[in-house]
């Protein structure tokens, strides 16, 4: 079980964005406008990183999907906004099933009763995007050069890898899994 989640990371205040020497575009989020880029981010259960992929602001949240789930297989469970046929038809010849609700406009589909359960989980991948941004500190507006912004979202995203208690939805029983060393 995976999920995909993009977060809008703000890199520079308005004025000092014109120094970069590529822009990362202007787009809306859901509360306001921002300038930067956005950090998809998909997660599995247990609240670990299993791809990452950084796009300009004002690129579609549907576009780096296939990149992502290149190499996972399994459900990959997304919100309303990853709703497209083609990226379900490019997904399923991948061995990915994409599972998402429905729009208000969408005739009703069946779905297995634990997939209906798991699509309300979206506040595991909120609370990582929150830990990502808030406790590892990547989004602020100070970054002078996109050499330094990176520098900072790539430490961020290791210091969430090395935390001990990652959020997660605990479906796996503990003594059932073989304990891995690495």
């Amino acid at each position: 079980m995976t999920r995909p989640r993009s977060a809008s990371v703000t890199t520079a205040a308005s004025g000092r964005i014109r120094s970069w020497p590529t822009s990362p575009g202007a787009a809306k989020g859901s509360v306001d406008w921002f300038y930067g880029f956005k950090l998809h981010l998909v997660v599995n259960d247990c609240g670990e990183l299993l791809a990452v992929k950084i796009t300009p602001g004002n690129l579609d949240d549907r576009d780096p999907v296939p990149d992502l789930a290149r190499h996972l297989f399994g459900k990959l469970f997304g919100d309303r906004g990853y709703i497209s046929a083609p990226l379900f038809e490019q997904l399923w010849a991948e061995d990915v099933q994409l599972i998402t609700k429905l729009r208000k406009n969408m005739k009703n589909r069946l779905l297995p009763l634990f997939d209906k359960l798991l699509l309300r989980k979206r506040a595991i991948s909120e609370t990582i995007n929150d830990q990502v941004q808030n406790i590892s500190q990547i989004e602020h507006t100070r970054h002078r050069s996109p050499f330094n912004f990176f520098v900072n979202l790539i430490a961020g995203l290791v210091a969430y890898t090395f935390r001990e208690k990652k959020p997660s939805l605990k479906l796996r029983l503990e003594s059932a899994l073989p304990a891995v060393v690495c």
